[in-house]
């Protein structure tokens, strides 16, 4: 009865967000802006929801990638989640953000953002290297091609990354609809998130609230 030590729990992993910036998006192409911005809210959201350590980083934001998404700023607000500003396109090189994540003392690595061919592959092989096992959200990454998104993926998949999806990851942090502490957190996130899959929890809370009264 044991799950999987593979499997994602609050507990056991850092989640980095790199370089969801307004310059990084303009040129990707290999996912709308729409999805990545959804699935961005979705794993930062539920990051929150849980507690999962989460740092944000950024590159060159006040000289040329500009601030980060609105979605990572309502869960992760500038103001008092001191994000972490690089010139190295390799999250892993630049000192504060490799002290800050190393330092949260997780096995795990969690890593999603912009570009995935330069600023993903590069912590995730370096992460890799020393030691951890690294997981990529792919829908919540892109590129400048489908081509070069892919291809990254393939490269880091090839090397050991486990590759997940935006709400993948929030449902295997909950994992269980009985634990009530945080399940009214992120059927609301899915809700106000999650697409179809959203408005059905929304149909299915209503419709049985509804059921209920008649029945009375």
């Amino acid at each position: 009865m044991k799950p999987s030590p593979q499997l994602l729990t609050p507990t056991n992993h850092a989640l980095v967000l790199i370089d969801f910036e307004g310059q990084m998006a303009f040129a990707t192409k290999s996912i709308s802006l729409t999805e990545l911005r959804t699935n961005t809210a979705i794993i930062a959201g539920a990051s929150r929801i849980f507690s999962v350590p989460t740092i944000v980083t950024t590159v060159a934001e006040e000289a040329f990638s500009g601030p980060v998404f609105p979605e990572i700023e309502e869960f992760y607000p500038q103001a008092t989640s001191n994000y972490l500003d690089r010139t190295t396109m390799n999250t892993w090189e630049d000192e504060p953000a490799y002290r800050a994540i190393t330092a949260t003392g997780k096995p795990k690595v969690v890593l999603a953002g912009l570009w995935t061919g330069v600023c993903i592959v590069g912590p995730a092989l370096s992460a890799l290297a020393e030691g951890y096992e690294v997981y990529v959200v792919a829908d919540a990454c892109g590129d400048v091609s489908t081509e070069a998104h892919e291809r990254a993926m393939q490269r880091m998949i090839h090397a050991g990354v486990r590759p997940i999806t935006a709400v993948q990851y929030l449902l295997e942090l909950q994992r269980d609809w009985a634990r009530q502490e945080t399940y009214a957190a992120v059927t609301d996130l899915m809700k106000k998130y999650g697409a179809g899959y959203g408005l059905g929890i929304q149909y299915a809370h209503r419709m049985l609230k509804h059921e209920a009264a008649v029945s009375e």
